[in-house]
Order: C-alpha cells, then sequence, then structure tokens
C-alpha cells in the first residue's frame, strides 16, 4: 500500500473544497456531497468556515484509491490565511492546483504556483468550472502557459463549455515539453513514433519530478474531469517513500486542543515509527515529550492506533509545549519561511464585560495555532496587539474570540508594522559604582548597521573567560529583546552589537554566613543594565524607520488607465512598468503595506470590476511622507533612565 500526501491549493472561491468533497464521493468516503454554500463540508468543520464558506484552517481526511492511500489536506485560499498554507507545504508529496475555468489564473494561484515550484512540489493543475456560464478553455490555458508555466501538458479537451452537460475528453497533447526533457522521446517525436508507453513513462517521470504539470479540465459540481483526475494522482503523483525502521523524524504542522482544553499535534512522520508510551524530542530546545494518544487518518475517519509508521498524518496527544513548526526527533533541514511575514498590525479592544485575563488566554491560544499573530502585550496600558495579513483575518480574529470564546471585542485602525534600521555606529558602556550606576554589572556595547536582511548578530570584544558564561549569556539575550523596541517602539534589525566591556563582582559572603548578594553580581544585574547602555548606543548611533512596502500587479482595461493613474499617486503607490496587451493593460510597482486594503476597495469601481490585483510583501523603505511613525513601548522604557530605574529596581539613579 502506497502512502500520498496530497494537498489541494487555490486562489479563494475557484473551487477547491467543492474539488475535495467530489473527490471524497467519488472514492466512496462520503455517500452525499457536501456544500460549502450550506456549510455541509467535511474539511470545513469550524462553524466560522461553513458560515462564510472560506477556509481558514487546513484540514486532513484521508482515501483510498486501488493500492494508494491518500491523505488529502485542504487548505485556505485566501491571502489573509497564507500563513496556514505555508505550514502545509513542508509535508506534501504532491499538490493539486486549482484553477477556475471562468475567473482564470488569479493573483493567489500565482504566489501558489511559484513556491510549489520553488520547493519542487509535484503538481497537477485542475481547471474548474468548465460547466459555468463564461467558462474558457483557450483562454485559460494560454493563461497558465503565460502567467504560471509553460511547462504544462494538457490531458485532454473540452465539449459542451459552459453548460452544464460540459464534459471532460481525455488526450495527452503537447508532446513538445516531454520532448524537452528526454532525448528518447525527442528522438521518437521527430522520427513520428511515439508510443503511448513511451509518452506515459515520460509524463509519469517528469511530473514526480516537477519538470512538467499536468492539465486537466472539469467540473467538481458535476463531476466532470474528476475520475480522470484521481487517476492522475494516483500514476503521475510520487509515494511518500520514508523509511518505517529509520530514526525518527517528523514535522508538526497544525497545533488544535481537544475537548479538554490538552493540545493535540497534528504532523507528518517523514522516518521512522513513534509509538503510544514513546518519549521524543521536539522544538528547539530539544524538550522531550510523551506520546499518550495517536490517532491516523483513515477511511475518511480518524482512527486510534497504537503507533503510527514513517509517511503518514497523524495527530498526537501528550506533548504540552509543542508548537506549530516543531521537529520530533531527528531535525529535517528547514526550508524556512515560504511567504513574507504580516506587515501590519492592529491593537484588540476588550468589550464594556469582557474581561481582560479571559481575553488574554484566548489570544495565547490563537497564537498557538497561528504563531504569526504575534501577541504583543503592553503591561503599561494594558493593551495587546496582534499582527496581521489583512482586514479579513482581523473579521475572522474577532468573530473566532466571540464563538468559540464568548468574548467580545473590537479592534483599533490597522497600521504597518514597520522596522528600525541603524543610521550609523554608537557606542555606550556603564562601569560598576560609576556615573550612578546602582547594578554590579558592567557593560560595553557598540552597535553598527550590518546587510539588509541580515538580521541581528551578537559578537564579543572581550575575553570569553573574563567573567562567567551565564552573564555574557544573560546581556546577550537581553540585547535581542530589548532590539524588539527601538528608539522610535520598532523593531530593530539588520545590525551588529558587540560588547565591548565587561566587568562584575564575583560571589561574596561574610563569615559564617550565606551568599550576600549586595557585593556579588548576579545574572539580573547584566539583564538590568544592558537596556540602558544599549538604548544610549542606538541614540548615539541613530536610527531609521522603514515601513513596509508591497510589490502589486493590475491587470485592467486598457481604458481605465486615466482613472487608475491619478488614485495610485494618491495612494503613494508608485508604477513601475505599464504594458498593454491589446485592450487590457498591465502595471507593476510598489505601494505601502498601509494603502493596500484601501486599493483593494477602489479598484473594482475604477475598473468597471474587471480590475485585478496582486500583491505581496516585497521590501521595507524608508519613511519619507509624513511624520515618522512611532509605536507606545511595552517594556520598562530604556530610553527614560529615572522612570526605566524605578520599575526595574525601585532605586532612582542619576
Amino acid at each position: 500500500m502506497h502512502l500520498l500526501n496530497l494537498g489541494i491549493l487555490a486562489h479563494v472561491d475557484a473551487g477547491k473544497t467543492s474539488l475535495t468533497e467530489r473527490l471524497l464521493h467519488s472514492v466512496g468516503v462520503i455517500d452525499e456531497i457536501g456544500s460549502v454554500d450550506a456549510g455541509s463540508t467535511q474539511t470545513d468543520t469550524l462553524a466560522l468556515e461553513r458560515r462564510r464558506g472560506i477556509t481558514i484552517k487546513s484540514a486532513v481526511v484521508s482515501f483510498a484509491v486501488d493500492d494508494v492511500t491518500v491523505n488529502l489536506i485542504d487548505t485556505p485560499g485566501h491571502p489573509d490565511f497564507i500563513a496556514e498554507v505555508e505550514r502545509v507545504l513542508g509535508v506534501l508529496d504532491g499538490a493539486v492546483l486549482v484553477v477556475s475555468a471562468v475567473e482564470g489564473v488569479q493573483a493567489q494561484t500565482r504566489v501558489l504556483m511559484r513556491t510549489l515550484q520553488r520547493l519542487r512540489i509535484p503538481t497537477l493543475v485542475f481547471v474548474n468550472k468548465i460547466d459555468r456560464r463564461g467558462a474558457r478553455y483557450d483562454g485559460v490555458l494560454r493563461a497558465i502557459v503565460e502567467r504560471l508555466t509553460p511547462a504544462v501538458v494538457p490531458m485532454g479537451t473540452v465539449a459542451g463549455l459552459g453548460a452544464r452537460e460540459a464534459r471532460f475528453i481525455p488526450e495527452i497533447g503537447a508532446y513538445d515539453v516531454l520532448a524537452d526533457h528526454d532525448d528518447d522521446l525527442l528522438s521518437a517525436y521527430v522520427e513520428g513514433r511515439v508510443g503511448a508507453d513511451l509518452l506515459h513513462r515520460a509524463l509519469v517521470a517528469q511530473t514526480r519530478q516537477a519538470l512538467v504539470h499536468p492539465v486537466y479540465f472539469g467540473s467538481a459540481v458535476t463531476g466532470a474531469g474528476v475520475s480522470e483526475l484521481i487517476t492522475g494522482i494516483k500514476e503521475l503523483l510520487p509515494a511518500a517513500d520514508g523509511d518505517p525502521e529509520g530514526p525518527v523524524s517528523g514535522t508538526v504542522f497544525k497545533v488544535d486542543r481537544g475537548p479538554a482544553g490538552e493540545k493535540v499535534a497534528y504532523a507528518r512522520l517523514f522516518s521512522g515509527t513513534l509509538g503510544i508510551r514513546d518519549r521524543v524530542p521536539f522544538g528547539e530546545a530539544r524538550t522531550e515529550g510523551r506520546i499518550t494518544a495517536i490517532s491516523v487518518f483513515d477511511g475518511g475517519t480518524e482512527t486510534r492506533r497504537e503507533a503510527v509508521p514513517a509517511n503518514r498524518i497523524a495527530k498526537l496527544w501528550g506533548l504540552a509545549d509543542i508548537r506549530i513548526g516543531d521537529a520530533l526527533g531527528e531535525p529535517r533541514k528547514a526550508h524556512g519561511h515560504f511567504f513574507a511575514p504580516p506587515s501590519l498590525e492592529t491593537v484588540v479592544v476588550p468589550g464594556p464585560d469582557t474581561d481582560a485575563r479571559s481575553l488574554h488566554l484566548a489570544l495565547t491560544q490563537l497564537a498557538e495555532q497561528d504563531p504569526l499573530i504575534d501577541l504583543r502585550h503592553d503591561e503599561v496600558r494594558q493593551e495587546t496587539s496582534v499582527s496581521l495579513y489583512g482586514e479579513v483575518q482581523k473579521e475572522v480574529v474577532q468573530a473566532t474570540l466571540a464563538e468559540e470564546f464568548g468574548l467580545d471585542v473590537t479592534f483599533r485602525e490597522t497600521t504597518p508594522l514597520c522596522i528600525e534600521r541603524p543610521a550609523g555606529s554608537g557606542t555606550a558602556a556603564e562601569f560598576i559604582k560609576k556615573d550612578a550606576n546602582p547594578f554590579l554589572a558592567t557593560v560595553g556595547l557598540r552597535v553598527d548597521p550590518a546587510p539588509v536582511g541580515s538580521g541581528v548578530a551578537f559578537r564579543l570584544e572581550v575575553e570569553l573567560g573574563a567573567m562567567p558564561y551565564a552573564f555574557f549569556k544573560a546581556v546577550e539575550d537581553t540585547v535581542r529583546e530589548t532590539l524588539h523596541q527601538g528608539l522610535e517602539g520598532w523593531q530593530v534589525t539588520d545590525c551588529t552589537v558587540t560588547m565591548t566591556h565587561s566587568g562584575y563582582w564575583p560571589r561574596q559572603s561574610h563569615a559564617h554566613q550565606g551568599f550576600d548578594k549586595s557585593m556579588s553580581s548576579t545574572g539580573a544585574d547584566f539583564r538590568g543594565l544592558t537596556p540602558l547602555v544599549l538604548v544610549e548606543a542606538l541614540r548615539r548611533a541613530g536610527t531609521q524607520v522603514y515601513e513596509p512596502m508591497h510589490r502589486f500587479r493590475i491587470e485592467a482595461p486598457a481604458d481605465t488607465l486615466g482613472a487608475l493613474l491619478p488614485v495610485l499617486a494618491a495612494l503613494r503607490a508608485v508604477p513601475q512598468t505599464t504594458e498593454t496587451r491589446g485592450d487590457r493593460c498591465v502595471l507593476e510597482g510598489a505601494v505601502p503595506a498601509a494603502r493596500v486594503h484601501a486599493l483593494e476597495q477602489r479598484l473594482p469601481g475604477l475598473t468597471r470590476g474587471e480590475g485585478e490585483l496582486e500583491s505581496g510583501f516585497d521590501h521595507y523603505a524608508p519613511v519619507s511622507h509624513g511624520t515618522v511613525p512611532r509605536r507606545p513601548r511595552s517594556d520598562h522604557n530604556p530610553l527614560n533612565r529615572k522612570e526605566y530605574l524605578l520599575n526595574v529596581t525601585r532605586r532612582v539613579g542619576g
């Protein structure tokens, strides 16, 4: 029995969840096809998903096709939930990318295909909705070639396009695309002796290597083309090939909570076998957890098992500290992030009857399921901020808090998540018992700019043996923590922090008495002093605030260009290329992340509803318009020495 972990991906409303339902019905897992509109689908299990008709969380369901067991993962299509898609990509053996025959290639379709190709995940393309009025064959196929990839192999044609009776007629074409990667096939093609067996072998080999992408046409509603797609899934996509006898190695791609509030980890096992009562290390800290229960997906249901072997996807209980993205057992090579992090932020405002402690607990649980929410709590103002991809995600967080936790919240206006970078170099130092330093520690730091994208590096110019290692570690950890809030309150990045001075008082004690804190340095001294020294070095270096910029691509009727350009200028969008293709124009450029939502709202009215916008984070640019945005601090504010020392030591210094 072969195993295949398959992802279904698409732009929102292309029919991805409907296709999942049709697949499950076709292979006999369900007797009746669920409806997205009616909220009766197998994979959209959240009440919010069923009411809104969109997928928010990835879901797993299993079915068999002859001797192949498929674990199918339905993923969100809306770009606000791209982080959910990212987590799934790392556990897939193959994918089906769904495209609408009516709307064609859309913004998210392009983003997904680029990522699938970068990760070399074997992918079939299914063009859905051939039964709908306005469905196209040649136009969509041409758009796939031009906007997704030229390496496509049409697997057939369509009869009765745009009518309920539309059907898919299997017929492999585009021999030349296959011949580009196969010398034997090229020779046979030139000599006119291409046989079905040779063609099929080349198609299987090249699809499994992600060199070509077979394209099927059909309808999830009527079932046209779905049996051919199922055959393609079975024959063309590669089976998982992990060794059940090897060392345990897996990845957690989703975390939920069970009825009793316990954590449940969804994991793909790449190697080895994991059983109940087994202890397994996980995460960066390599904490050991003990598996207390296991269930696998089988025949459309979850089944409890004593063990889960390599290649399977399972739900695991007992790992209390598990987080999304954690490696189980031996870590595999990390892919890193496939998509940009959120570039927006908002403050959660509790309603009049909402308990702040309950809200914080609920938000913490949501952050477990989506770490990119990135909670930021301001103790002084008693406010909590969350990071976001867009306005739909904000609405979903609000509805989830109301429905699952009974908490009423609103949000402040969404603002961009800026960063700070050092403008130059700056040094500062404080010495034990000098200059009103109340801490038994000497710390000197220098801040220097570093290349864009390099993050934060910590280095030593003092001897590592000059004081206990724990004190150096306390300084480094505090440096990294303090840099989360720069001179203007934004995270400081792309810099090198060098420790230039160090000093401590060794452990002291009076005769016949124990340890005397007043005469001995502790880690708390270094953690308390480091922020004061670091922000002074930052002051002397100066920082520049950068705002997130999105690249955009707008395709719209050419005669609407005159109306588009002034609005783009008002939104501080800068078109960099403009191209006219017949009666259509394509504009590409950059726009501040804070203005993307406004552009999305304005575009339909400016383009008679025919404009298409694709955008995504691209880079950070210096803030050059208006006042420099500031972010309220949520720490003890080392920028104000008197306030900081009152909060940290209850003593006033200097």
